[in-house]
């Protein structure tokens, strides 16, 4: 799977991720002469360093450059948005850089090629699959599917009415397919559709399309990909073990 991001500071490197979940700055963060991370999550020499933003002092810049010279220094920087602390010190060290990639769909030991010269970013052994979640809303509630322990995808979750995108169908088209599939309810077009989401499982990158249908009526039939049903008000959503980004996807099309 390759992400397409912005080039920071050109060349190529090949590497592991190490990752970090918070702002990092590499003064106080990193011993410029060995690589090691104050925090004990290891070592930066050699690795595919990802997090989402630089922060801290300007000296920062001379620690990457401090590592550069201890040749410790990472093989290449991802970043969702760089900083000028960080860009600089990319520039000064000759290391690859790129922002611009959603670095919560990258983990610690993925094996990636960064091509910062054009801004791409490949990851070895990562598909993407795209899909539909759908949002049934009667009487203000939203119709959620609970998903069986043993699900290829999201077990034992709760969820929208979801499903992979067939080859030669539309998102709208594979939306009206799942429901029907699913839940026996007969829809057409949707009233709202949302902002495309990415969320990672596992090796799976999905890339959802949602939707919003208002119904005066329904009565689920479910089939077999689903254990049982519920209608949840939306704000409830965030107490529920959902798939990922699933209250921010129905908020955002109820404009709540």
């Amino acid at each position: 799977m390759i992400f397409s991001g912005r080039s920071i500071s050109p060349g190529k490197a090949k590497g592991e991720v190490l990752k970090l979940d918070e702002p990092f700055s590499f003064l106080g963060g990193v011993d410029g002469s060995t690589g090691e991370l104050n925090s004990g999550k290891g070592n930066v020499a050699g690795k595919v360093l990802v997090f989402p933003a630089g922060k801290g002092s300007t000296v920062g810049s001379y620690v990457m450059y401090d590592l550069a010279i201890h040749g410790k220094a990472p093989a290449a920087v991802i970043n969702n948005n760089a900083e000028t602390i960080v860009t600089t010190g990319a520039v000064i060290s000759s290391i690859p850089m790129v922002d611009r990639i959603d670095v919560s769909l990258l983990r610690d030991g993925d094996k990636v090629t960064v091509d910062a010269d054009v801004g791409a970013v490949e990851v070895e052994g990562v598909e993407i699959i795209e899909s539909v979640s759908s949002a049934i809303l009667v009487d203000g509630k939203v119709l959620m599917l609970k998903r069986p322990e043993n699900a290829r995808s999201f077990p034992g979750v709760w969820s929208l009415v979801a499903g992979k995108i067939e080859f030669g169908e539309s998102p709208v088209e594979a939306s009206v397919r799942e429901i029907m599939e699913e839940t026996g309810i007969d829809v057409r077009a949707p009233d709202r559709s949302g902002r495309v989401v990415t969320v990672r499982e596992k090796d799976t990158v999905w890339k959802v399309y949602p939707f919003l249908y208002r119904l005066k009526a329904a009565e689920p039939k479910l089939n077999h990909e689903n254990l049982g049903f519920e209608w949840v008000e939306p704000k409830d959503l965030l107490s529920r073990k959902t798939v990922k980004h699933t209250y921010e996807a129905v908020s955002a099309m109820l404009d709540m």
